[in-house]
């Protein structure tokens, strides 16, 4: 870990302990008041600490937004978890669990195929926003201001012949999302990969993540995997009652 880094963190564990000033910071830590002052000044650009009218130092409130990231995503990971494994379980095929963290989607549940076919997805690694169901079902819910500010900011790399790399397709392809109510992933992201997703929604109706299961064309053709788009809708719908979503009748 580098050396600012490292004091950087250690000045948000000692403000977790209640406001402090320059000096009580620079004495709590070992480390001169202009260092300390600068890491504090990167630290209240980024919103992770702020200072208030009499010069000390707080917790931010970008702290408190990626603790309630954390919390929710593992609250989620906690409910969708047996109704993934009985998916899986049943159908023996890659099945992903993903949510929005920050500006990225993430990966943060994955059971692996019955099959001896592995997949480069993993825990913890981003989802390619321009190419995967997942993320597909997760931009498909945002407002058009933001989607069009995802879009703008996108990496459109290729990554198979198949992949979408030009705005105004990538666009056409979220409008048939939301019509439809699914995605898919057309060997778009992987070679000889298939995927299909679904929305996992909260109590208030908002898209909160997104289940997917992919398959090698070599295991099942795009025809087969389309026959587990209706089991996959179940498995998103119960996680989203368990989450407290209740439809309009």
């Amino acid at each position: 870990m580098s050396q600012s880094v490292a004091r950087a963190l250690h000045l948000l564990i000692q403000l977790a302990d209640g406001p402090a000033g320059l000096d009580e910071l620079a004495e709590a830590t070992g480390v001169h008041k202009t260092t300390v002052l600068r890491l504090l000044r990167t630290l209240s650009d980024e919103r992770f600490t702020f200072r208030d009218n009499s010069n000390r130092y707080h917790l931010g409130s970008r702290i408190f937004e990626l603790a309630a990231h954390g919390t929710d995503q593992r609250e989620i990971r906690r409910i969708a978890s047996p109704h993934l494994a009985a998916f899986n379980r049943t159908h023996g095929r890659t099945t992903h669990l993903a949510a929005m963290e920050g500006g990225e989607v993430v990966y943060i549940d994955k059971l692996e195929s019955h099959d001896h076919v592995r997949m480069f997805s993993r825990i913890g690694l981003r989802a390619n926003l321009n190419s995967t169901a997942v993320a597909k079902v997760i931009l498909a819910d945002l407002p058009d201001p933001e989607l069009h500010r995802f879009v703008a900011a996108m990496d459109f790399t290729r990554r198979t012949p198949n992949t979408i790399t030009a705005p105004d397709d990538f666009l056409a392809e979220i409008a048939t999302v939301r019509d439809q109510g699914w995605a898919i992933d057309r060997e778009e992201n992987e070679p000889s990969i298939n995927c299909l997703g679904v929305p996992v929604r909260g109590a208030s109706g908002r898209v909160v993540a997104a289940v997917s299961v992919s398959v090698p064309d070599i295991v099942l053709p795009l025809e087969q995997v389309l026959d587990l788009l209706e089991p996959l809708q179940a498995v998103g719908e119960l996680i989203s009652f368990d989450c407290g979503y209740r439809p309009q009748s």
